[in-house]
């Protein structure tokens, strides 16, 4: 019988006698019978009772396509029996197998020698036996399971029993074992993975590690999905130095709140013989009606905490641990106008070292603080701010400081320039409970400040051309006068106040302390010019000069610590920032003082860049009489596949290695393989020395301790190459 009328009389017969599907998914509308359409050289059968094809065989049914040597159907009860080289695809997965059996009303059923593939390339796998358990659920016999493309075999799962869901993304395998280049590597009675990137509960890969401080080291954290807006990590932490440790973090977020809570518990410090913990609590809260609130909680058990058993210098290094909570109110206050009021707690835990003390900062128990503005009242622009606090020492002289700040500018602005005067008056009192000073026999004090400043700038532009691309540049002269007069404060507390980091941008600010205690004195003009390339297409600024001269016509009186610079005369200072080529990035800064013809600080960098994974970094930092430091780093590729990361932090002042990096990695198509040493200063005279090792298995586990982290703390640029 010719292939072709075959075709059209069985067309024409099953579309009058559909097939029906059953399948949860599924609406009303959609689950109306579907119509089985075959193809094949040679079709037999009889009417409503069977259907064999063979040759070629091509049989379809909505979004489902299975071809073979040989297809029998039978219409009675929705059975399929497939015969040499069965392929079953589907929108979402293919299926390979010599002989298949099965339901097509209830996706059941069995396939010999089978072979798996997910399209999104999250899997394939293959084995002695499929079974098929209904709609999106397979188990597999005998198995393997990997993400490895085809013919590439260098890690996979081999189980007993894999079950695969695919509507949940999650993999179950009993008596299983990893095998990495046909070596076990691990071995569990029962896993449980996902396939998709979803969360789920269960077992996370084990995580090892070594530090010279607390030993070889081994965690098997435990994921709790508890719901889809919180989850919990716990982890069992085992340090062959120190015992037994357990961390906790448990993440949430609402629609008004989100927040992160770890809580590390160690019962007995096998070194110190001692029970240690470290907490940390970070919240948030829209309170609604123009509230919100903050929640930062960190605490240790003792000053070596985190020497001891942290792995990265950002905490080895931690010194006071913020604890605070703070509520803010924010409003508008008419026509170009804003309300904000706040409230703060505040205290730091201090970590000492005991061979470089320090004062422990005071307690913030409360503070209050009102802003307000409003601009543009008959040109005139008026802000106000306002606080009371009360401050808290063990052993230093503290009380209560309210102040007050009300300022009036006149800012007369065009499309190229601007002219901003501006008075405002600062009224500070104190109330102690005992003199700040000896000299002093006044708890009572106060002090009355008025502060005047005069800013002034215009901008230039002009179109230009620069290694074939369309530039607008820009010369931006600007003029910043300050006068501030002479207040006595010797006699004051000093609660929060420092000198600022001198700065390009501190050239323009009428204080040079932080916090409230101490008014600085000034008589002087900055006279500055700033020159921008910008992309004339995109809008993007390309590069930036700067330089100023801050001129000074008397001394300097009011000063915190020695040594300042407090003689009449100038500070320079210039800036170079941004791409000096398109790979090439610099951020560099030079302060010198002309009274004696010094350089008083360096900060350089320059970062080249020519490719996502490639970069080298060199940096210097110069403070006299404070410190001399160089920074390298890079991440570059070698070879075909690898890459090699390096760090160094050095201190030309002490002679001193403060922090360094050695790290290469390997990647493969389907894996990957670090290996990250460390060494840094924990304190004055203590060290620690860290080993990280990973092995990465794609879309499944990382096994050992992951220096993503550090890395991407260490080496600014750092991309991973492998996703």
């Amino acid at each position: 019988m010719n292939t072709l009328k075959l075709c059209l009389i069985l067309y024409a017969c099953l579309v009058l006698l559909p097939v029906r599907v059953m399948s949860a998914d599924l609406s009303p509308a959609s689950s109306e019978r579907q119509p089985i359409y075959i193809e094949a050289d040679h079709i037999d059968g009889h009417y409503q009772q069977e259907i064999e094809a063979i040759g070629n065989v091509r049989m379809r049914r909505g979004d489902q396509t299975l071809t073979a040597d040989r297809v029998k159907y039978y219409q009675s009860n929705e059975n399929v029996e497939v015969e040499g080289n069965a392929q079953l695809e589907r929108p979402d997965d293919i299926l390979w197998g010599s002989y298949l059996q099965m339901n097509l009303n209830d996706n059941t059923g069995q396939l010999s020698e089978p072979r798996y593939l997910q399209k999104d390339g999250n899997g394939r796998g293959d084995g002695n036996l499929l079974l098929l358990e209904g709609e999106n659920q397979y188990r597999f016999k005998k198995a393997r399971y990997t993400t490895c493309p085809e013919d590439d075999h260098d890690w996979y799962i081999l189980a007993d029993d894999l079950e695969i869901d695919k509507e949940k993304k999650v993999g179950t395998a009993r008596h299983a074992s990893v095998r990495f280049k046909d070596v076990p590597i691990l071995y569990v009675p029962w896993m449980n993975f996902s396939f998709g990137n979803e969360r789920k509960t269960g077992f996370l890969s084990p995580i090892m590690g070594n530090t010279s401080r607390s030993g070889v080291e081994v965690s098997v954290p435990f994921y709790w999905n508890i719901a889809p807006n919180y989850d919990a990590t716990i982890t069992p932490r085992l340090m062959s130095r120190r015992g037994v440790m357990l961390n906790n973090e448990f993440r949430y977020i609402g629609q008004t709140l989100n927040g992160r809570f770890l809580l590390d518990y160690l019962p007995n410090d096998l070194e110190t013989d001692t029970t240690r913990y470290g907490m940390q609590l970070n919240h948030f809260h829209n309170l609604g009606a123009g509230w919100f609130g903050m929640i930062n909680y960190n605490s240790a058990s003792d000053r070596n905490y985190f020497r001891d058993l942290g792995n990265n210098i950002l905490f080895t290094s931690q010194t006071n641990l913020l604890q605070q909570g703070f509520a803010s109110y924010f409003r508008e206050l008419g026509r170009n106008g804003t309300l904000t009021f706040s409230t703060l707690l505040q205290q730091f835990q201090t970590l000492q070292d005991p061979r470089a003390p320090i004062i422990s900062p005071f307690k913030i128990l409360p503070r209050f603080t009102l802003n307000a503005a409003k601009r543009n009242v008959y040109g005139l622009d008026f802000d106000f701010s306002g606080s009371f606090t009360h401050f808290s020492h063990s052993t230093l002289p503290h009380g209560l400081r309210t102040t007050f700040l009300p300022g009036v500018s006149l800012p007369l602005e065009n499309s190229f320039g601007f002219i901003r005067p501006r008075v405002s008056l600062h009224h500070t009192r104190y109330d102690l409970n005992e003199p700040a000073n000896p000299a002093a026999n006044d708890k009572h004090l106060s002090r009355t400040v008025p502060i005047f400043s005069f800013d002034s700038g215009i901008v230039l532009e002009r179109d230009t051309t620069l290694a074939r691309e369309n530039f607008v540049q820009t010369i931006e002269p600007r003029v910043f006068y300050t006068y501030i007069p002479y207040r006595d404060q010797q006699l004051l507390p000093n609660f929060d106040s420092a000198e600022m980091d001198f700065s390009y941008p501190q050239l323009f600010l009428e204080r040079r302390f932080s916090g409230e205690d101490r008014i600085n004195d000034a008589n002087e003009i900055t006279l500055a010019v700033s020159s921008r390339l910008i992309h004339s297409a995109t809008g993007n600024e390309r590069l930036r000069f700067s330089a100023g001269q801050r001129i000074r016509f008397s001394d300097r009186r009011v000063i915190l610590t020695s040594p300042q610079v407090t003689r009449a005369g100038s500070d320079f200072i210039a800036e170079l920032s941004g791409g000096i080529t398109q790979n090439i990035k610099t951020d560099t800064g030079i302060q010198l003082n002309q009274n004696n013809f010094l350089i008083e600080k360096i900060r350089t960098g320059i970062s080249y860049r020519p490719a996502p994974g490639k970069v080298i970094n060199a940096g210097y930092r110069f403070t006299r009489d404070v410190l001399e430091q160089v920074d390298l780093s890079t991440q570059w590729p070698f070879l075909k596949k690898w890459q090699g990361f390096a760090a160094i932090n050095y201190s030309l002042k002490d002679d001193k290695l403060l922090a360094g990096l050695l790290g290469l990695e390997y990647n493969a198509c389907c894996w990957s393989l670090r290996f990250v040493t460390s060494h840094f200063t924990t304190a004055t005279q203590r060290t620690s020395t860290n080993i990280f090792v990973q092995l990465e298995l794609n879309d499944l586990m990382r096994i050992g301790t992951n220096p993503v982290r550090v890395l991407q703390q260490t080496i600014p640029g750092y991309m991973r190459t492998d996703l």
